[in-house]
């Protein structure tokens, strides 16, 4: 649309809330008036954005000014008029408006004289975005999507990094190894060195002689590298949600690459048993396994205080510093396990925090809990499981640029469905010297109704 026609319309529409801000002031709103006239103004101020998205910044400047010209002029007027009728209109306004009414209609109108033009940066994301959707939806074509931004090739396209960040967001939500792990966003390896031989220290009451040598004592180190693994995931839309919803497709192709994606993430993490894609790092392998003093029979009458103490036990397991730092990480089965539960005082396991910090609302012998599914033991949900240590030495590397989305139209056509097949490189291992296991991991072997 050309610039003459669209200033002409912004024109049109700045004198229009113009003329509501008169018809305001001077009392011709009543509140039977009241739902209309904001309608009016919300769809008003919509299309001033839109319009002056498409003029740009300097436009809306200029236009700016003129507005605040037209406001202080409206506004003498008003005064003059007011000064001349305000004794006849006295009665008529006090059954108008309220005070609050008027103010709330007025700070609208205000709000719109001075819409300004969207950021370059926010309207060239919502471009990617709608040219990223486009493209894998079959939309648009290969050469379109890189004219628009998009690095495409061979049916292949790199999620722009602006949609990118949305799905990890979404993982460190839904995936809590991402949200109390420690993340790398880097393209090269990441190699963490952990003590394997502890020094010795030398003691010697007698003075030295000169042939009487300290000893040397040898540390080692090992090395453990992040080796980025290739995985990758399938998620697929019907052609008839695409045609049929009103939903910006956008939101539709985001929101299957956030479940598929982190659905894969997650089990790589917890549990990385994936044939030909194994995680030694991952959780439920590089854990260590606590075994309590005494048994835990959750059918005995006293199931609550066995369990109590052989908590006490698991929070009192790691060194000092792994300690301060511990929180849990437990399955829905431990969950439902120790909800009702209660020692021999009569206190709850599973204790309210005075005030929820972080989403977290509970604590579990003093310590922070949360809790999700991705913690059961593979092929035995039933089974209750908890983590307890320092998570942050969970490591996760995110190889810079990685998440690539192949689109597969053809293969899905017979039965009217739009395949994303997700590649990544990702790596996320569990990270500790022998001598400083961070995460123990606890199993309640007896499942019964407390």
């Amino acid at each position: 649309m050309n610039k003459k026609l669209l200033k002409k319309m912004l024109e049109q529409r700045t004198k229009r809330l113009t003329q509501l801000q008169e018809q305001v002031t001077s009392g011709e709103v009543r509140e039977a008036d009241l739902s209309s006239v904001n309608d009016e103004i919300d769809t008003i101020i919509e299309e001033l954005q839109g319009i002056k998205d498409e003029l740009g910044p300097d436009s809306s400047e200029e236009e700016e000014a003129s507005a605040d010209e037209d406001e202080s002029e409206s506004r003498d007027g008003e005064e003059e008029e007011r000064t001349d009728e305000a004794e006849s209109k006295e009665e008529e306004r006090s059954k108008a408006l309220s005070q609050e009414q008027r103010d709330a209609i007025l700070g609208s109108i205000h709000t719109g004289l001075n819409v300004r033009a969207t950021a370059p940066k926010k309207r060239d994301e919502q471009q990617i975005r709608s040219a990223f959707a486009n493209f894998i939806v079959g939309n648009i074509s290969e050469s379109e999507a890189r004219s628009l931004g998009i690095e495409a090739g061979n049916g292949s396209v790199t999620v722009p990094e602006v949609i990118a960040s949305d799905v990890i967001t979404y993982a460190q939500e839904e995936n809590l190894l991402r949200k109390y792990g420690t993340v790398n966003r880097t393209a090269g390896d990441v190699k963490f060195p952990i003590l394997v031989k502890k020094a010795d220290a030398n003691v010697n009451k007698k003075e030295r002689g000169l042939t009487d040598e300290i000893q040397e004592s040898g540390i080692e180190f090992d090395e453990i590298l992040l080796d980025p693994a290739e995985f990758d995931a399938l998620a697929t839309v019907t052609k008839k949600l695409l045609k049929m919803t009103g939903v910006p497709i956008e939101q539709i192709v985001i929101e299957e690459l956030k479940k598929a994606y982190v659905r894969k993430e997650t089990n790589y993490m917890f549990n990385g048993d994936d044939v030909g894609n194994e995680n030694p790092g991952a959780l439920a392998k590089k854990s260590v396994e606590f075994v309590p003093s005494a048994a835990v029979d959750l059918s005995a009458e006293d199931a609550g205080q066995q369990l109590y103490d052989a908590l006490i036990e698991l929070k009192n397991t790691p060194v000092t510093e792994i300690m301060k730092k511990g929180r849990f990480i437990i399955n829905r089965a431990a969950l439902t396990a120790i909800e009702k539960m209660k020692t021999k005082d009569g206190f709850p396991l599973l204790r309210p925090f005075t005030q929820a910090e972080g989403g977290i609302g509970h604590t579990l012998v003093g310590y922070p809990v949360d809790w999700t599914d991705a913690a059961d033991k593979k092929g035995a949900s039933d089974v209750p499981r908890l983590y307890f240590g320092d998570f942050k030495s969970f490591y996760i590397q995110d190889v810079v640029g990685a998440l690539e989305i192949q689109k597969m139209i053809e293969q899905y056509a017979r039965t009217n469905r739009i395949g994303f097949q997700i590649y990544n490189l990702l790596d996320g291992q569990l990270v500790y010297s022998p001598f400083e296991p961070s995460v123990f991991r606890f199993d309640i072997p007896k499942v019964t109704n407390p």
